[in-house]
Formats: C-alpha cells, structure tokens, sequence
C-alpha cells in the first residue's frame, strides 16, 4: 500500500492560524480539502482521535495539526487540540495563550479538572490543551494509565482529538500514542525530510501498529522530494 497523499502545501501556505485569520482565502479552501480527505481515507473506520506527527522538528506538523482542528470546528464538529509534545510545546504561542497548565497536569493529577486546564480559542467549537509545564518523564507519561483514561474522557466530551504529537524520530512518545488513536497523519516537507529518515520513521510507526491514514506534503515549490519520490513509499 502506497503512501496516499492528502493535500500539499507551499512553504508560505502554512505559517499561522490562516483558517482563522482568513477562512475564505485558497488556503483555507486546501485545508477543508485535507479535511475531507481525511474523512474519506477513514470512510469504513471510527475517526476520533487522530495524531500529527513527522520525521524531524521543523517540518510543519503543529501549524497543520491546529489548522486542521480549526477546519474540522468550522465545520460543526466539537474538536480537542492537544499539545501532546511535552519536550517543545508549541501551540500555545501560535494561539496567543500562556502554557501554565495542561497536559502535563492532568497526567499528574488525577483530581485536576477539565475546567482548570482547557483552554478557548478564536472559535467556540474548538477547545485547547497545552502541554502544560515540561515534566521529567513524558514518555513514562504517555505510556502511563492515566493517559489511557484520560483519552476515554476526551471521547465523552468532544467529536474529535487532534494530538499534535513530537516528531518521530528523536523520542518515542508518538510511538507509545500510535496504537492509542484511530489514524496518524505524517507531515513531510518537501526539501528538508531525508528519505532514510522518512522510510525509518515510517518503519517505526508500522512496529507500533499505527494506522497511517497518509501524508501532507509541506513546501511542494522543493524540489528535492519530487512527486514520485513521495508516492514511493509505502505504508503497509
């Protein structure tokens, strides 16, 4: 089974919340088609919890995983985005927000509410988790019950999950979450993303029985992974 491709993006395309700050320009429009085209790839599967994740740092995945969050609450579902890098969390500064609490907290604490961590965004439909302060352990937190019940509670109170995971390949924690969630979308930018690191990520996400609904492409003006580079890998 190859690698399918869900959309593909311009190194300028995706750099901020554009879902938001301009809902009706062509960017826009190509991530409502990245939601679509998620919806159809787990047409005959349950789709509520989905993680973002990539090779590398500095590929794209968390400006794709909140865009995506923002397109799915557009379109009426009640969305969760979690910031589940607790090493380099990032979403809160892309939406603006402090970083005082969140999931760090509620895998410490079993006691702590929602209430006390969720944050609101610019819409109403999707609610924030941060990572909350960097805890010493990440991978034994993710890989812990707590983390497990708390992704049954997610599902009682929202449509969908979006983890906004660390890259794959320096850390194991997308590893632990791959079989925990209904589908992985990796993100690839086109002229960074080395294809040893890509088959080698790929690989790892495949031991971990992830189920790999497909592939953004970032920074399709690159030249260094042609098209029919990125149609060549598989994922099965």
């Amino acid at each position: 089974m190859m690698l399918k491709k869900l959309n593909l993006f311009s190194q300028k395309d995706v750099d901020t919340l554009i879902t938001h700050t301009n809902p009706h320009s062509i960017i826009s429009e190509e991530f409502k088609t990245l939601r679509t085209n998620i919806q159809f790839a787990m047409a005959n599967s349950p789709l509520q919890t989905l993680m973002v994740t990539s090779a590398n740092e500095g590929e794209g995945k968390t400006t794709i995983s909140a865009n995506t969050a923002m397109s799915f609450a557009q379109q009426g579902k009640k969305v969760l985005l979690v910031d589940s890098d607790m090493r380099n969390p990032t979403l809160h500064k892309l939406f603006q927000v402090k970083n005082k609490s969140g999931l760090s907290n509620l895998l410490s604490d079993p006691y702590l509410s929602f209430s006390q961590v969720f944050q609101p965004t610019p819409h109403s439909n999707l609610t924030l988790l941060t990572s909350g302060p960097n805890p010493s352990n990440p991978a034994e937190l993710m890989d812990s019950d707590q983390m497990n019940e708390l992704i049954e509670k997610f599902k009682d109170e929202f449509q969908l999950i979006i983890f906004d995971m660390p890259p794959i390949l320096p850390v194991s924690d997308s590893q632990i979450m791959a079989a925990r969630v209904d589908g992985t979308v990796f993100v690839i930018r086109s002229g960074s993303t080395d294809k040893k690191d890509l088959l080698k990520a790929k690989e790892l996400l495949q031991y971990a029985k992830a189920t790999i609904i497909g592939a953004v492409l970032n920074d399709k003006k690159n030249k260094k992974l042609s098209k029919s580079d990125y149609y060549g890998y598989g994922v099965g």
